[in-house]
């Protein structure tokens, strides 16, 4: 199954994605968890070490790889490039193993041309491609608030959009846009998953904000996440029995989607 997350900045997506991924990997899935967000956090959130997370080799960062592949100068720009680079070894070559969850970092473009067409995001759109569509894992990518590296024949292969909202005017706008961009590339199945609720004048809130019927999930407030990411601890951990209960209902419900039943 491919699933992205994704919601404005702030709303707890990389928690619900590591969350995810580390209890699907804790129950025998075979997991890949992609940090495509130029603000990483999946790793802290997996409860990687401070060491841990020096280690990983962002794929954006890699210019001469990217130069190679794509047939450009790295840094160089207004140049003619290999739109569908071959990355079949990427995954392979940068990805790191944390629990049970093998995470891909991708990292942000950070010279000049970022956010059009170049060959740093050529590459990278190229390599999401292939683990949305070639991989026979469950892939789970923590996108940044949009959907900037899902094509739209990548939009084809991924199963579910989970929109992560937490209650306020900002946030549920900016789910409404990142809905409507969805669907404009080719991603009708976008669910979402209500975070940080504190009472049920929040989820109502919510819900006549962006109505009922497509919520997966609706997590509570919990301080213990606060802690977690102080603390540098795995955001499961952090979690009480009733907020890890809500996390496998939304897997068991992504689980329904996958067979055709919700």
């Amino acid at each position: 199954m491919k699933i992205a997350v994704t919601g404005k900045g702030g709303v707890g997506k990389s928690t619900v994605a590591a969350a995810l991924a580390l209890m699907m990997a804790e129950n025998g899935g075979k997991v890949l968890a992609l940090d495509a967000d130029p603000d990483s956090n999946l790793a802290a959130a997996l409860g990687m070490s401070a060491a841990e997370r020096s280690r990983i080799l962002s794929i954006a960062r890699q210019r001469e790889l990217i130069g190679e592949r794509t047939g450009t100068k790295p840094g160089s720009y207004g140049q003619v490039f290999r739109l569908n680079p071959d990355v079949s070894d990427v995954a392979e070559r940068f990805g790191i193993r944390h629990r049970g969850v093998f995470l891909i970092v991708l990292g942000a473009i950070r010279s000049g041309g970022s956010g059009c067409a170049c060959p740093e995001s050529a590459f990278l759109g190229s390599l999401v491609g292939e683990l949305v569509l070639r991989r026979d894992e469950t892939v789970i990518m923590d996108m940044e608030a949009g959907v900037e590296h899902l094509g739209r024949a990548t939009a084809r292969g991924v199963d579910v959009m989970l929109v992560v909202v937490e209650p306020g005017a900002r946030a549920a706008e900016s789910a409404r846009r990142i809905v409507a961009m969805a669907r404009e590339i080719g991603v009708t199945n976008v669910r979402f998953v209500f975070n940080r609720v504190r009472s049920q004048r929040d989820e109502e809130y919510l819900r006549n904000e962006l109505g009922g019927k497509d919520v997966l999930g609706v997590l509570p407030f919990a301080e213990s996440l606060l802690e977690a990411d102080r603390d540098g601890t795995a955001v499961l951990d952090a979690m009480d029995d009733e907020f890890k209960n809500k996390i496998a209902g939304i897997i068991g419900s992504l689980g329904l989607m996958k067979a055709g039943r919700l």
